[in-house]
């Protein structure tokens, strides 16, 4: 088979590799004390060295979209929930060095003990996604349910991606978390508990899994926009409406188009299309296969060789696929370079630097979520994990 066919680079993509400066966007969140220079050819070393003092006192958490300098030094990868669940089940580390973004931290603090310090390399590693949803909209919203008379029988409900304060809010009300491996178990449960749904923060993955798997149509799904009055909606659409989507969505996810499956087919015949739900839903209806990272991942392993895959999900994880299985060709989805920006922080200058900083006895960049938040949203992770 051929290798990997690298995607074009942008300015924005090597900007985000950190082969250039934009101050205009960059968000000027400096790490506090030395960090190391990329070019200091001894940083592989020095991370070997830090993590090996450390020993069994450190544990290092590397999300699927890391950057492969980052991941191999991860003690184990995967997805936001599977690796806040790895965090919970090593007691005795007293260190958890996540390299992810900031919400999958909170949610490995609320799951772990208390004598546990959750480490973020980047406090600038967030997700735009989550920032789409803040507490106080969120409240707004519940509001203009009350309003509408539809609060009452509406259970919220939020995706994994999503700040600790909205875990809260939705455990607070009786809600749910779920990921997108079981958004569809995690929606009829709460279906078997109101008439409506109101899905936070990801239109794409309610609107997707609503529709393919659960037979709605999309005029029963609503889109509340946090920036108008009422969320852009009547009062009786509220109240026809089987679920209320919050206008939020996947900065990548959202890049791939109908033009981009379009393209991949033509100029790929007979491949195989396989995309995340956080897809809009014109690509998911395209697509061959639509799954979660963790599908995504089983199902190329699982794949025929000399098979062709064409995958819609974060361009770090398409490649470290693509290099781990030279008997199938796979492709990424768009023709340009699609990382997750914040999760990009996260690279190996930081790691090296917050490693250091434990050995030297000091603790940088604790993630903390305080005891209220963090027993409301403690409930809804609960209530997720009871999910039959």
């Amino acid at each position: 088979m051929t290798g990997f066919n690298e995607p074009a680079p942008t300015q924005t993509a090597l900007l985000l590799l950190g082969r250039g400066t934009d101050a205009g966007s960059e968000r000027g969140v400096d790490c506090p004390g030395e960090l190391p220079a990329p070019s200091d050819p001894n940083l592989v070393e020095r991370a070997r060295a830090a993590k090996e003092a450390l020993g069994g006192s450190v544990f290092v958490l590397g999300h699927h979209y890391q950057r492969d300098e980052v991941i191999q030094f991860a003690d184990v990868t995967g997805d936001s929930f599977k690796l806040a669940q790895q965090a919970a089940a090593r007691p005795d580390a007293e260190y958890i060095v996540f390299c992810g973004v900031h919400f999958m931290a909170e949610s490995a603090d609320i799951l772990t003990g208390d004598h546990q310090r959750v480490v973020l390399p980047d406090m600038a590693a967030g997700c735009s996604m989550a920032d789409m949803a803040t507490a106080s909209q969120v409240e707004q919203c519940w509001e203009d349910l009350t309003a509408a008379g539809v609060a009452a029988d509406t259970v919220p409900m939020t995706y994994m991606n999503s700040s600790a304060a909205i875990k809260g809010f939705v455990g607070r009300e009786g809600g749910v978390v779920c990921t997108s491996s079981n958004a569809e178990r995690a929606l009829r449960w709460a279906y078997e508990r109101g008439e409506k749904v109101l899905f936070l923060p990801d239109q794409h993955l309610g609107r997707n899994t609503v529709v393919r798997q659960m037979g709605f149509e999309l005029d029963d799904c609503v889109l509340y926009n946090p920036h108008k009055p009422n969320g852009g909606l009547t009062a009786e659409e509220l109240r026809e409406a089987k679920i209320i989507l919050w206008k939020g969505h996947c900065s990548v996810h959202g890049r791939f188009t109908l033009d981009c499956v379009e393209e991949m087919r033509e100029r790929k015949p007979g491949v195989n299309i396989l995309v995340h739900p956080e897809c809009t839903h014109e690509v998911v209806a395209a697509a061959d296969h639509v799954g979660s990272t963790e599908y995504i991942i089983k199902t190329l392993d699982e794949a025929e060789p000399g098979s062709s895959w064409a995958v819609g999900t974060e361009l770090n994880l398409v490649r470290r696929l693509a290099n781990a299985h030279p008997d199938k060709e796979i492709s990424f989805l768009d023709r340009t370079v699609c990382y997750c920006s914040t999760m990009n922080r996260i690279d190996l200058p930081h790691l090296v630097w917050a490693l250091e900083e434990l050995v030297a006895g000091r603790v940088p960049n604790q993630i903390t979520v305080d005891p209220e938040t963090a027993k409301h949203a403690r409930a809804a992770l609960d209530r997720m994990l009871e999910l039959p």
